[in-house]
């Protein structure tokens, strides 16, 4: 098997020194323009490859981040982390995707990650905390960026969208096609996102001068089977909905299916929104009004935040708003008569 090519060998090609070299393709400025495009053609050329342990012990640094999300087999997720891999490869980061499963713990694990050295920072998209992390100051010094899930009592850089003004705007367009019988199906109501959402429903209700009845607000987990759960329990009311807002687009693909399976009809009979602009929301039965989220530029973003905190830059501590849009498409449309179907159960 071939040897590696060293500094060495680069410097030896053209008669400069090591150092030389190394400044060069570290983008140090002292290295002249020309210097370092030919250092650089040379690299290419002779096939180099740098000693990733070598200069990780040499500059204390992984060239790693971690991507912390609450759930790996949501799609959402993917789209999130193109858009941080893309711009930390641009910086010359690699990034490692980790799953909490909804586990608090988890995320200590992580956190220790970045405590112990293993990696340089970390974009944590969890929702939540253990108790002991919330308490330990400790972590307001570490290079950590939120994004889109905020915790209570924790500052750190965060990108996030306006859920009080997103679900408003989804509640709103289903009381502008003549809904006054709208429920919610809530995420897990110890996170602020789930909270917020909540919030904005209650507000574009309370602003129609809409009642919310008892039952109309069902708890859900994000999870599909919790909007399955969810539909039975709403249309099993003495007056049932005839449109119902989800806090996410899972939950809302869960409801429809079991909708159909008991008999009514979207949007003729119920009328669905979601919250996220999956993928699959576009090609479902029928294609799902929601809220888009751009997942995409959440994770460029939140990359960038990151690395202000791990270059130094002061703004890295403002927090960024990024716009959402109502997609309308078929799962919504004006209140009917229900049809006849069969009890839920």
């Amino acid at each position: 098997m071939k040897a590696p090519v060293t500094l060495k060998d680069i410097a030896e090609h053209l008669q400069v020194s090591t150092a030389t070299v190394s400044r060069s393709l570290s983008g140090d400025k002292r290295v002249t323009e020309a210097t370092r495009l030919r250092v650089q053609q040379v690299a290419e050329a002779l096939d180099y490859r740098p000693n990733v342990i070598a200069r990780s012990l040499r500059t204390k640094r992984t060239g790693t981040i971690l991507l912390v999300v609450r759930d790996i087999k949501n799609p959402f997720y993917l789209d999130v982390l193109a858009g941080v891999e893309t711009a930390a490869r641009q910086a010359g980061y690699s990034v490692l995707m980790c799953n909490c499963d909804n586990d608090r713990k988890l995320v200590s694990t992580y956190v220790e990650m970045l405590r112990d050295g293993r990696a340089d920072g970390m974009v944590l998209m969890s929702g939540k905390l253990p108790k002991a992390l919330r308490e330990d100051c400790t972590l307001k010094h570490l290079p950590v960026v939120l994004a889109l899930e905020a915790i209570e009592n924790v500052s750190l850089p965060l990108v996030q969208i306006d859920n009080v003004a997103a679900a408003e705007a989804a509640v709103e367009h289903l009381i502008s096609l003549g809904h006054r019988h709208i429920a919610h199906v809530c995420g897990p109501l110890q996170e602020l996102m789930s909270q917020h959402r909540l919030i904005g429903y209650r507000k574009a209700m309370a602003a129609a001068g809409l009642d919310i009845p008892a039952g109309y607000e069902a708890n859900g987990t994000f999870e599909l089977i919790s909007g399955e759960e969810a539909a039975i329990q709403l249309m099993n009311l003495p007056q049932p909905p005839t449109a119902i807002f989800f806090s996410n687009d899972e939950m809302a693909l869960g409801a429809n299916r079991t909708l159909k399976r008991l008999g009514y009809r979207v949007p003729e009979d119920v009328s669905l929104v979601g919250f996220d602009n999956l993928f699959w929301s576009e090609v479902c039965d029928p294609p799902l009004t929601t809220i888009h989220q751009p997942r995409t530029e959440v994770g460029q973003q939140a990359f960038a935040l990151l690395h202000a905190t791990l270059v130094g830059d002061k703004r890295a501590g403002q927090p960024l708003v990024l716009p959402t849009e109502l997609r309308v498409r078929a799962s919504t449309a004006a209140p009917k008569q229900m049809h006849k179907r069969e009890n839920p159960s």
